[in-house]
C-alpha cells in the first residue's frame, strides 16, 4: 500500500512537471501563435529570422504562407505536422543545441514538395512528362528552385544543378 502511494507521488510530479514546463512553452515560447496561420510565428525562434525575411522578399509572399508550404492541406495532417515540428524545435531550442544553420528535414522536404506540386500542378505534370528534361519524373521541384520560397535565406541543399535547370528550359 505504501509503495502505492509513492508510486503516485512521483507520477503527479512528474505529470505536474510536464503540464507545467508545457504551460511554462505555451505561453513563454509564444507556443499558441503557431496555431494560427500568421508567417511572423515562425520569427518566434531567432533562428527562423532569415528564412522570414527571405519569404517576405519571395514572389511567394503574395501567394502563400508557411502553412501553405511547410504544413500538409488537410486538418489532421497540418497539425500533426505542426504538432511534431514544434516538439522537436522546442526541445532543440531549449536544449540549445540547434545549428546555426538550420535545414528541412527529409519529411518536411517531402511536405513541401507535396505543397509546390500541388499548387503547380500543371506545371509539374507538363515537366514530368517534357522529353527536354529526360526522366525529370520524381525530381524534387526543390532540386532547382530551392530558393523561391525564401530567397537565398538559409537555402543548403547541395545538388549540382543540370544544363536544363534554368528558367527558359520550362517553357519549351
Amino acid at each position: 500500500m505504501r509503495s502505492s502511494f509513492g508510486i503516485i507521488v512521483i507520477l503527479a510530479v512528474l505529470g505536474g512537471l510536464i503540464v507545467g514546463l508545457g504551460a511554462y512553452t505555451f505561453i513563454y515560447a509564444k507556443g499558441y501563435s503557431y496555431l494560427t496561420n500568421n508567417p511572423q510565428a515562425c520569427t518566434n525562434c531567432h533562428v527562423m529570422r532569415a528564412e522570414y525575411d527571405g519569404w517576405v522578399k519571395s514572389s511567394h509572399r503574395h501567394a502563400a504562407s508557411c502553412n501553405d508550404c511547410h504544413t500538409p492541406h488537410n486538418l489532421i495532417g497540418k497539425y500533426a505536422v505542426k504538432l511534431n515540428n514544434g516538439f522537436w524545435h522546442s526541445f532543440y531550442f531549449t536544449s540549445g543545441r540547434y545549428p546555426d544553420t538550420i535545414r528541412i528535414t527529409e519529411f518536411d522536404e517531402e511536405v513541401a514538395e507535396n505543397a509546390c506540386r500541388r499548387c503547380h500542378q500543371n506545371i509539374t505534370a507538363a515537366i514530368d512528362g517534357n522529353v527536354v528534361h529526360g526522366e525529370a519524373k520524381g525530381m524534387d521541384c526543390t532540386r532547382c528552385h530551392g530558393t523561391v520560397g525564401h530567397s537565398d535565406a538559409g537555402y543548403s541543399k547541395n545538388f549540382p544543378l543540370q544544363p536544363w535547370s534554368n528558367h527558359e528550359s520550362h517553357q519549351d
